[in-house]
């Protein structure tokens, strides 16, 4: 689940730019937690009449739970493209 390419299969491209570089990923990571939270909270609260607290304690932390492979992987995804230089390039995919 954690694991990923060192390099693009398409391109060579080499992932990881030096060692510790997915660190800052953490704090993409932090911010998209943050986000299904308050977007979580938000739609709890507002359409679902505010139940009580037990059921945010449940249901927002089992939410992050389950989502926790998409954002680790997108967090460095997004990570990679904003930070390390990588374009998307239609041409070499699939």
């Amino acid at each position: 689940m954690y694991s990923m390419h060192d390099k693009c299969p398409h391109c060579g491209y080499t992932y990881e730019r030096e060692p510790g570089y997915f660190y800052g990923a953490m704090y993409v990571s932090y911010a998209m937690v943050v986000a299904v939270l308050a977007v979580t909270g938000f739609i709890m609260f507002n359409f679902l009449g505010d139940p009580d607290l037990i059921w945010y304690v449940v249901i927002i932390p089992s939410l992050v739970i389950v989502l926790m492979p998409l954002i680790f992987r997108y967090s460095r995804i997004i990570f990679l493209h904003v930070f390390g230089g990588v374009k998307y390039q239609p041409e070499l995919g699939e």
